[in-house]
């Protein structure tokens, strides 16, 4: 497909309608044009364009500086394994690898039959459940290698709520909502006695804020 179908291209002037400037709805009407075809082609965004008064170029540009944007076709599912820090000390590139394995595709690429396409990113934001992973920007957290497997053929066979929607892709349609990560254990109780740490902050004035709420002056000063 190409330019916005007719009731898309009325969502995007009911964007417009919602801004004091036609190009401030730019980024929304992405989102639909994305929705729409699985990604950005460039027909769809100098369409984009001409309804904002912008030029395929600005559109364009806008588009890839955003990693939530495609402009190349990408598979129904994609993937993103988080590779920062907090993944990686807890074995995210072990992951990783046999994720390339397990579709047989390496970052960028989108396997043959079109179902994955498997990114290499950064921070998901889930640093508890390290190493974790989105599928079309869904959390999943503490994943490892026999997790994964059973995470792929879920969506294979079509299980997975949440995941599924008519149409090329479901891209851009904003997601739904996390998934929910096993709670983690509780923390034991200081033992009677132990004592704790009691955190004070220094102000320029010499007074010291307490985490109790209470502000103690410094010697010589008075209360406002």
């Amino acid at each position: 497909m190409a330019r916005l179908t007719p009731d898309n291209e009325q969502r995007a002037r009911d964007l417009i309608a919602l801004y004091p400037y036609p190009r401030s709805a730019l980024i929304p009407i992405l989102h639909v044009a994305q929705e729409q075809d699985g990604y950005l082609c460039a027909d769809a965004m100098a369409h984009v364009g001409e309804l904002l008064g912008l030029t395929a170029a600005e559109v364009r540009g806008t588009a890839t500086f955003y990693d939530m944007f495609h402009t190349e076709p990408v598979g129904r599912y994609l993937v993103a394994v988080c590779t920062n820090i907090a993944c990686m000390l807890q074995g995210a590139y072990q992951l990783l690898e046999h994720i390339e394995e397990r579709l047989e595709i390496a970052p960028g690429g989108t396997t043959t039959d079109k179902m994955f396409t498997l990114e290499d990113a950064e921070c998901l934001a889930l640093c508890g459940n390290a190493p974790c992973l989105t599928v079309n920007w869904r959390f999943f957290g503490d994943v490892d290698p026999q997790r994964f497997d059973t995470l792929v053929e879920d969506l294979r066979a079509g299980r997975t709520v949440g995941l599924q929607a008519a149409g090329a892709s479901i891209h851009g349609a904003g997601g739904p909502s996390p998934a929910r990560p096993s709670p983690s254990p509780p923390r034991p109780a200081p033992e009677p006695g132990a004592g704790g740490v009691r955190l004070t902050t220094a102000a320029t004035t010499g007074a010291t804020a307490s985490l109790d709420g209470g502000l103690r002056h410094g010697p010589g000063e008075g209360r406002a």
